[in-house]
């Protein structure tokens, strides 16, 4: 009687492709006796994304390749995912393998609590009183979040925003105060350049 493959996914965050390396390293210490421990990953995301895979002693393009392209359709970003495998004594064939590895990392994902990180900018902002409620909402209806109010002669707000929604602020607020506030962006530019 044949024994089936044992296939293990194990997913995880990883923002830098030094995380991704530490977590399959991991991975691979404890399942040490495994026949295999394939791996993808995917650090960063869009335009900036790093990828890596390894099919770990499997047949070329059977393992490491198809997880990655499970990852990729996901369209994820800051995932690693290690499969590991232990041999059963059954030799699947290419396409069995493939299938496999593929339903292995479409399972994984589809137990994987996901969240969606947006780019933030963070700015300071110095007001006149009379504007300070004015401001607030139009900090909420640009998706602004406020980290912090300093109330002297004037109030002084910190707050962050989705870059996409900056330089429509910005022109917000240059329209409500008559041109006369301005926020200040993190990297002490008086604009953001998006």
């Amino acid at each position: 009687m044949a024994v089936n493959s044992r296939f293990i996914a194990t997913i995880g965050e990883a923002r830098t492709a030094e995380e991704a390396r530490e977590f399959i390293d991991q991975i691979r210490r404890e399942f040490s006796d495994a026949s295999h421990n394939v791996y993808a990953f995917r650090a960063g995301y869009g335009l900036s994304v790093i990828e890596g895979m390894s099919d770990d002693g499997e047949p070329s393009g059977t393992a490491g390749r198809p997880t990655l392209s499970v990852l990729r359709s996901a369209d994820l970003g800051d995932v690693v995912l290690v499969i590991t495998r232990y041999f059963g004594g059954t030799k699947l064939g290419t396409g069995g393998l493939v299938r496999a590895y593929t339903d292995s990392a479409q399972a994984a994902l589809a137990a994987l609590l996901t969240t969606e990180r947006v780019e933030q900018r963070r700015g300071i902002l110095e007001i006149p009183y009379n504007l300070y409620k004015r401001i607030k909402m139009l900090i909420a209806t640009f998706e602004g979040e406020t980290s912090s109010e300093d109330f002297g002669g004037s109030v002084t707000i910190e707050a962050t925003f989705p870059v996409d929604r900056c330089a429509a602020f910005n022109t917000a607020l240059l329209e409500l105060s008559n041109g006369q506030i301005e926020m200040i962006w993190d990297d002490l530019s008086t604009s953001p350049d998006l």
